[in-house]
């Protein structure tokens, strides 16, 4: 059968023998009795005992408060202390203060087995806390997002590693501080600072989404943004007692995601706006010039003269070539707040805005035929570039983009009919 192994630490060797006694009746297996404290401290790094009784008055260089504490901070062996008069408690407040970490002297029989069993116990229920809460803390600091944990109150209790680089904060640094003042959330839109998010996460009650265009400001003043979730901690009662913020660096999702949407609205040769983003800006043009009666716009569509040729005769390397040097040019004839798309093959729109009247609109077409005229030299090869453009003007029977364009296309195949190198305007006739 197991029995325990207990050192006494009494320097009154009658009261010392007398617990020795009781404890072996109890089964348990005493160490060789000490006096002093260093002989303690000798005894346990050689015989590690389960347990320690000691005076807590003990005489010596050391005393008995001093010993307890280094046998319970640097050798994790639980202690109970033994106490002779009431006054010992005020004295050693600090020690005596939690449940069953004292016997009174001299100890009855009974007294002292449910002293000894309690201590036991409570120690290995601390081992067991302890093994869980380290094993928790390495599977936290082993996660690849940041964790922070915080009472009820917000304020935080630990940080992981991937925190700590994130924010900028040490875990000792940032221990009991507000979330709000460690994790410095910005609204990158509204740029408005981003409450303490684990109070609402308790007051909501429910798991929380980070908010969406939300940037961290880190201690040293960096912009990251990140995303992830806050929730709720409850107990086994199911009362909330704190929140756990998990948030990663999204800087590369948010790069991939703009690129992904530029893919999806750009041409890919030319890195112009597609037909999708163009019919997007003349849709909300359109609803722009409906809430300003003096607001006109205007959209040219360009045809370019004999690109077929061009492919044909140099190769569709030196075509992409043309089509970039065109493009590079419609851009240079624009002002900033307007748009060129590229639809495809030879084919590209410009969304003129806030004109005056048609005259602003057939001065850009003449200027665009300008730009174009001068010669390009591609490969050694010398290409004098010609585009066919139709415009249409904004009116009030516009409802619709593409019935713009429609109109435009129809005045451009207009031009194309007269011969290369020209523009035209719709008009119903």
């Amino acid at each position: 059968m197991f029995s325990h192994k207990i050192l006494v630490v009494e320097d009154e060797r009658i009261l010392a023998s007398d617990i020795r006694n009781s404890l072996q009746k109890l089964g348990y297996s005493v160490l060789e009795l000490t006096a002093s404290g260093e002989e303690a401290i000798k005894k346990i790094a050689e015989d590690n005992p389960h347990l320690v009784l000691i005076d807590i008055c003990l005489a010596g260089k050391i005393n008995g408060t001093e010993i307890g504490d280094i046998i319970q901070n640097d050798f994790q062996i639980p202690v109970v202390y033994l106490t002779e008069y009431s006054a010992d408690k005020q004295t050693h407040q600090k020690q005596l203060s939690e449940p069953f970490s004292y016997i009174h002297k001299p100890c009855a029989e009974k007294d002292l087995h449910f002293a000894v069993e309690m201590a036991l116990y409570k120690h290995r229920l601390n081992q067991k806390y302890e093994a869980e809460k380290q094993r928790l803390t390495a599977i936290i600091n082993s996660m690849g997002c940041g964790v922070v944990v915080t009472c009820a109150d917000g304020s935080i209790q630990m940080m992981n590693p991937v925190a700590e680089a994130l924010t900028g904060w040490r875990q000792n640094e940032a221990y009991g501080k507000d979330l709000e003042e460690v994790v410095n959330l910005i609204d990158k839109e509204m740029d408005e600072v981003i409450d303490n998010l684990a109070t609402k996460a308790i007051q909501a009650g429910e798991v929380l989404n980070i908010p969406d265009n939300c940037n961290l400001l880190t201690k040293d003043g960096k912009i990251i943004p990140i995303g992830d979730s806050v929730a709720p901690i409850r107990d086994a009662d199911g009362n909330i007692d704190g929140a756990v913020l998990v948030f990663q660096d999204i800087s590369q999702r948010k790069q991939t995601e703009a690129q992904l949407l530029r893919n999806a609205c750009h041409d890919a040769l030319t890195a112009l706006p597609n037909r999708v983003l163009f019919l997007d800006r003349l849709r909300q043009t359109i609803e722009r010039s409906r809430r300003r009666n003096d607001y006109n716009f205007a959209v040219l569509f360009l045809d370019l003269d004999g690109f077929k040729g061009i492919n044909d005769r140099f190769g569709h390397a030196i075509g992409d070539d043309f089509l970039v040097a065109i493009a590079r040019r419609l851009e240079l004839c624009l002002r900033s707040g307007d748009t060129v798309a590229r639809f495809g093959g030879d084919e590209f729109a410009v969304l003129l805005e806030d004109i005056k009247d048609v005259t602003d609109a057939t001065n850009v077409a003449k200027r665009i035929q300008e730009a174009l005229s001068v010669p390009l030299n591609l490969n050694g090869h010398q290409i004098i570039p010609t585009a066919s453009i139709g415009i249409a003007l904004s009116s009030s029977h516009y409802e619709e983009p593409h019935n713009l364009l429609r109109d435009a296309d129809i005045a451009m195949y207009h031009a194309k009919r007269q011969g290369k190198a020209r523009y035209g305007v719709f008009s119903n006739a």
